[in-house]
């Protein structure tokens, strides 16, 4: 199962449309972590689960979605109502009151992923404006055989391998 992770596109449209066509044949879930700044109808967020980012001003976004990714559950949310940009604690306390392996998140623009406390956290940075280094970047997420491998893209679609993870997924 794979899922493609992008956040915090702000208004990009063009570039959306892009990323999702490259992976729309590999990607079993599409996620969008919010701040698209883009209406809940448009056709640029058809096929993705979107959240609410702090920049999205319809009520028609949730604030938060759980989607399965083969035996695993996702949590996304933006990140902001958790103060990730300050630590992500709360992020991991919500995420077990979830039950959720995985949590997916923007706000901060900064791509990451890292394992705490049998939980693995994604965000994807940001196709618009990176924070933490000059790519613009999205993520695509794979389990198979209890194994998670996040692989961070640029937004012209070339791998960053020194991002490359893996994890165990129990």
């Amino acid at each position: 199962m794979k899922a493609l992770i992008v956040s915090d596109s702000h208004g990009l449209t063009q570039e959306l449309n892009i990323i999702k066509e490259r992976h729309r044949s590999d990607a079993d879930i599409m996620i969008h972590c919010g701040d698209s700044e883009l209406h809940p109808k448009s056709g640029e967020l058809e096929g993705f689960v979107t959240v609410k980012g702090n920049m999205d001003y319809s009520s028609e976004f949730p604030a938060e979605a759980i989607e399965p990714l083969g035996d695993a559950a996702m949590y996304i949310t933006h990140g902001h109502l958790y103060n990730v940009k300050m630590g992500h604690l709360a992020l991991a306390y919500r995420a077990e009151e979830t039950g959720a392996k995985i949590v997916c998140f923007g706000h901060s623009h900064v791509a990451e992923a890292f394992e705490r406390s049998g939980t693995v956290f994604i965000n994807p940075g940001s196709i618009r404006m990176p924070r933490g280094r000059k790519e613009k970047t999205y993520a695509l997420c794979e389990i198979q055989d209890g194994q998670m491998v996040v692989e961070f893209y640029t937004l012209d679609g070339e791998r960053l391998e020194e991002m490359k993870k893996r994890f165990s997924i129990a």
